[in-house]
């Protein structure tokens, strides 16, 4: 079964792994194009991109899909099946007509929860208890399409987007390699989606780590660990960015202003100082001011003990 394989991120290249390991033809793996970074505007390869060179596996990176040399490239290439894992771009319909065994996607939800952008965020945001990886027929809609295959897993107190991306892509590389053979040998019917039950969740840009002390300190920590590592949770102070990076919620006795800085005294679970909230407090355990390199809260205390008594803004 000749496979083309879509995928930019680290997310994807466990699914590209499994694909070689299991002894499938690759012919070609489609990513984003190159980026440019720093002061010298130096070009960034894609981690797909890196990992499929390293095999010197052939490298697409068309800027749209849409144009009809894209698809007339893509069908030269022959594929019986398209595999996508977090391509970044909508594939239009001349390209899902393309292969006989169709698109298939790896989508890091339960769908039809979460469609969209960014599921493992709003996974972590609404205090859920499970999330996991689907892997779906491709369809024109987002998300939309027949589901293969389910597998969850548990999402941990400290699971930060990042560090339960990495577990989900794991997931999905190993569900990927069960599903493809019986796929191909015609043992699964794809189960359609209840769209009744759909939820969606938007791309995530750098705004929205800006943190309203207004909430509960609950749904402060499950922002910090959903906005964990990009964009960050973040506050002002002192005119400057201050990043915090992990913390935890505690249940807060006095009723202080929300933004308000306090000691801890002892330490609740291993935190020195909090931010009061509107509902309890959000213990600090590592923090990043502007400028600066990350530190655990209590070596960030020792040199800025001004900030306890601060509030800090809420908008």
């Amino acid at each position: 079964m000749r496979v083309i394989f879509m995928g930019t991120p680290d997310f994807a290249v466990p699914c590209l792994e499994q694909l070689i390991l299991n002894g499938y033809p690759v012919v070609a793996v489609y990513t984003r194009p190159d980026k440019t970074a720093g002061r010298g505007s130096s070009l960034v390869l894609s981690p797909v991109k890196k990992a499929a060179l390293s095999r010197q596996l052939p490298v697409v990176q068309p800027v749209s899909l849409k144009a009809t040399e894209a698809a007339a490239q893509m069908n030269d290439y022959q594929p019986d099946i398209i595999v996508v894992a977090a391509y970044g771009q909508i594939l239009p319909q001349p390209v899902l007509d393309i292969p006989r065994y169709r698109c298939l996607n790896l989508h890091a939800s339960l769908l039809p929860k979460y469609r969209g952008a960014s599921p493992v965020a709003a996974a972590i945001r609404a205090g859920d208890e499970f999330t996991g990886i689907s892997i779906m027929v491709m369809e024109q809609g987002v998300d939309t399409g027949p589901v293969l295959a389910r597998e969850p897993i548990l999402i941990l107190p400290r699971d930060t987007t990042g560090s339960l991306t990495t577990k989900l892509s794991a997931v999905a590389a190993g569900l990927l390699g069960d599903i493809l053979p019986r796929w191909q040998r015609g043992e699964i019917t794809p189960e359609p989606q209840d769209d009744a039950a759909a939820t969606y969740c938007k791309p995530i840009t750098k705004a929205v780590g800006k943190l309203d002390w207004r909430l509960p300190a609950l749904d402060l920590w499950r922002w910090v660990r959903a906005f964990q590592p990009w964009p960050g949770c973040f506050t002002r102070w002192q005119g400057k960015r201050l990043e915090i990076i992990e913390a935890v919620p505690l249940p807060g006795e006095a009723k202080l202003e929300p933004g308000r800085v306090v000691a801890l005294t002892p330490a609740g679970e291993g935190t020195v100082f909090g931010i009061h909230s509107g509902d309890g407090i959000l213990g600090v355990l590592k923090i990043q001011i502007e400028g600066k390199r990350a530190m655990p809260a209590a070596e960030f205390l020792r040199g800025q003990r001004q900030l306890i008594g601060t509030i800090l803004p809420s908008d």
